[in-house]
């Protein structure tokens, strides 16, 4: 394309024997806002390292041509030196990655990795440098910059480090910028805010961006043209509103039609049938060191919950929405027996006590579906092992051969049958992919008939039409059993597909609940008005 600031033409990328990018081609001009869509594993993010030759052990062949400044020739990226290279990356070129936790240097401040930059690609003075790296963080917004440019990356919060990730990657004024998923980690409303800095600092500067990204809402409100890829192809491309109206490859359809949906059943109102689950003023707090001489006699107090009122009854789902730090997963802990708490409690009727068997009853009422089936999944143990494992504790005398046919049970209710997967249990978590980890996490929560499962995020760590699967999941899985759930999440399109009730909170405070439809469709307090808002941007 004539006038483009980056032509890429059949790129392919292999890694031993095995070719995951097969022959793209796409371009982006000056200016120009292009997305990159597309489910895990289908080469998004491998294109964008290529481009900078930051895929480790990868072969590359094709074409990636990088137009000049002033008037110089332009240059492809996959033949020019690594010498020349690095000259380009971070200075003309920068990219943001996914994980700032782990893309930041943990063991250096914020404000001396942007000064780095600056020095490196600038020839600025350590003062100099330091200094504009405090102007940097301010133009993102991150508020008192200086004291933050002396701040350590796990002394920020998951905004403010992908405010200083993107502070590093404009410290150039690059021409172009690689944003990998850079809003994927972070609430809806921070979200919505990294967005417009993004925007407006592009119209600022004037630079390309190619967002790397799976969120099709993200794609509608920023991008100027998107580009399909499934398997390692471009599937479609072209302007974003043609696409996404009238979209032509059935991966483009999928795509667009996995937003969740809702299909659970109502609950009567009965207020005389038992809860599941029932709070009456619920409080948690932590102890927290006093400044000062005050700290040497007596430590202060962080309330995590303040005074949570809430039911569940059978075949409900109440839905605990906020941003990060508002106390959901407080809540859930505390609801699941874990952590020390003051008010009412109760789980079918009875209250938590300290321990022992009691407890145990209350705990096969009450299971747990965590984030990330990854790190919640024992990568030594079997599927046998993993799913059976409550059996051994709430069911200790059934023998070996019985535990063997629960577990089967269980995994055909979620969808993994042993005709599909030939020796499931003898398999292990990492045999699986993310969607297959995650149903199995439920059929372990499951084998013990539970009556609530408790849902932390059970879907924000899956690609968009992975979360419809399993959001359909577990809407029958409800339907069958009549289970109750409680959902923690910051989604709002997952609370208005899954809850029936809705509670809202920010800073261990509830601001509003009620039904679902009313509390979304008709929010009376700011923050509601504000996180609906946000999910709805398009």
């Amino acid at each position: 394309m004539s006038g483009a600031l980056l032509n890429v033409q059949g790129l392919r990328v292999a890694f031993g024997d095995k070719e995951v990018v097969h022959g793209i081609d796409f371009d982006i001009a000056p200016g120009e806002k292009l997305a990159l869509v597309g489910e895990s594993g289908s080469g998004k993010t491998v294109t964008a390292l290529s481009l900078l030759r930051l895929a480790q052990n990868a072969q590359l062949s094709g074409r990636a041509s990088f137009a000049g400044e002033g008037g110089e020739a332009a240059r492809d990226l996959l033949q020019i030196p690594e010498r020349q290279l690095r000259g380009i990356r971070g200075k003309e070129i920068a990219m943001i990655f996914q994980e700032p936790m782990t893309a930041l240097n943990a063991l250096y401040p914020v404000g001396d990795q942007i000064a780095e930059v600056l020095e490196l690609h600038q020839g600025m003075s350590a003062r100099d440098a330091h200094q504009a790296a405090v102007q940097l963080l301010a133009d993102t917004g991150i508020p008192e910059p200086a004291r933050r440019a002396r701040a350590f990356p796990h002394q920020l919060s998951g905004g403010q480090r992908q405010r200083a990730m993107i502070a590093m990657a404009l410290a150039c004024k690059p021409r172009l910028l690689l944003a990998d998923e850079p809003t994927t980690a972070l609430d809806v409303t921070v979200r919505a805010q990294i967005l417009d800095l993004l925007a407006e600092l592009q119209r600022k500067h004037g630079m390309a961006v190619l967002l790397i990204t799976h969120d099709l809402n993200l794609v509608r409100r920023f991008a100027d043209r998107v580009a399909v890829m499934e398997n390692g192809h471009i599937v479609e491309h072209g302007v974003v509103a043609s696409v996404f109206d009238a979209p032509q490859h059935p991966y483009t359809r999928k795509l667009i039609d996995s937003r969740p949906t809702r299909d659970v059943a109502s609950v009567a109102v009965d207020p005389q049938a038992q809860p599941v689950l029932e709070a009456a003023g619920l409080r948690v707090s932590y102890p927290v060191p006093r400044p000062g001489i005050r700290g040497w006699f007596s430590s202060g107090e962080f309330v995590a919950v303040q005074g949570a009122d809430f039911r569940i009854v059978p075949g409900e789902t109440l839905g605990v929405v906020g941003e990060s730090g508002s106390g959901k997963s407080t809540l859930a802990l505390a609801a699941l027996g874990l952590l020390k708490h003051q008010g009412r409690l109760d789980v079918a009727g009875r209250q938590w006590a300290a321990g022992g068997r009691s407890d145990r009853a209350l705990r096969r009422l009450m299971q747990v579906v965590f984030q990330d089936p990854f790190s919640s999944l024992s990568p030594r143990m079997t599927v046998e092992q993993i799913v059976g494992e409550g059996l051994t504790v709430h069911a200790p005398g059934l023998d070996p051969r019985a535990r063997r046919e629960r577990a089967l049970t269980a995994l055909a209710d979620v969808g993994l049958a042993e005709s599909q997967f030939p020796a499931l249990l003898d398999r292990y978590p990492h045999e699986f992919s993310g969607g297959q980890r995650q149903r199995l996490a439920i059929a372990r929560a499951l084998i013990v008939d539970p009556k609530l499962l408790v849902l932390d995020e059970p879907t924000s760590a899956l690609d968009v039409t992975i979360q419809k699967q399993v959001l359909g999941l577990l809407q029958r899985l409800q339907r069958e059993r009549g289970l109750s759930y409680l959902l923690i999440t910051h989604d709002v399109e997952v609370i208005r597909a899954m809850a029936h009730q809705v509670i809202v909170m920010k800073d261990g405070a509830i601001l509003e609940s009620g039904a679902v439809e009313r509390v979304l469709d008709a929010p009376e307090h700011p923050y509601t008005q504000k996180l609906v808002a946000a999910a709805e941007c398009r």
